[in-house]
């Protein structure tokens, strides 16, 4: 443990929620790679003193990191800093992106590359495998009049995803939707992609009724290399 590990974790808090707080300053710290691996975190109690918290606080702080396998709690030893490419899962996506407070475009753009690889294959499932209700459900959606080209976007994913009837494709599905809140909304907020999205509504519909698992991956790699750009042109006015 450094001088400079001592410094970085001396901090004041907001005394709501403290151990969240602590959880994100050192999550936010290590990957920046200002704590890096095989660092060893001041002692429990000089935690307490250097965060001003009591040491159940920075217990608990501890028992999250751990369980993001962020650093590995050494009973008898210390508690050392991972290495979270190694380690890491998803829950640690929103925090790479939003490390600075401000849109990642690389790790966004990651998750876009991924996007695209999943969700193509993600319509072909479900042209494959959609029961009768669920073609149902989607031309219900589209007929639907009282929802936003958003939420009608959204949901009509969710319904194709569950008529895929993988369960990794609808939870993969929510947790991007949580990461892109704020820039779907700007990617909405245009003319020519609403009247764009209502066409593909359409033709994706028809491909997953039709049983065409092949015309309705081209047609969801279709609007999302259009998404894509759009979406870029988004993030660059950040």
């Amino acid at each position: 443990m450094t001088e400079s590990t001592k410094t970085l974790l001396s901090v004041t808090f907001d005394r709501k929620r403290l151990h969240e707080e602590i959880v994100t300053v050192i999550q936010q710290r290590i990957l920046a790679g200002e704590l890096p691996p095989g660092e060893r975190l001041p002692a429990e109690r000089e935690l307490a003193d250097l965060m001003h918290v009591n040491r159940a606080t920075v217990r608990e702080a501890l028992r999250k990191l751990e369980s993001l396998e962020l650093v590995e709690i050494r009973h008898g030893d210390g508690v050392y800093v991972k290495d979270y490419l190694e380690s890491g899962n998803l829950e640690l996506i929103r925090s790479l992106i939003y490390l600075r407070d401000v849109p990642n475009i690389d790790v966004f753009d990651n998750i876009l590359e991924l996007r695209r690889l999943m969700v193509p294959e993600m319509a072909a499932g479900a042209a494959v495998k959609r029961t009768g209700s669920q073609v149902a459900a989607l031309e219900a959606l589209i007929a639907d009049t009282s929802l936003s080209m958003r939420e009608k976007d959204i949901a009509l994913h969710h319904l194709i995803a569950r008529a895929s009837h993988n369960i990794l494709y609808v939870i993969t599905l929510n947790f991007f939707y949580r990461l892109s809140g704020e820039v779907l909304d700007l990617y909405f907020n245009n003319r020519d992609t609403v009247e764009k999205t209502a066409r593909f509504h359409n033709d994706i519909c028809s491909a997953i009724k039709d049983k065409k698992p092949v015309k309705a991956k081209k047609i969801m790699i279709d609007i999302l290399v259009y998404a894509e750009a759009r979406i870029r042109e988004a993030l660059s006015r950040f």
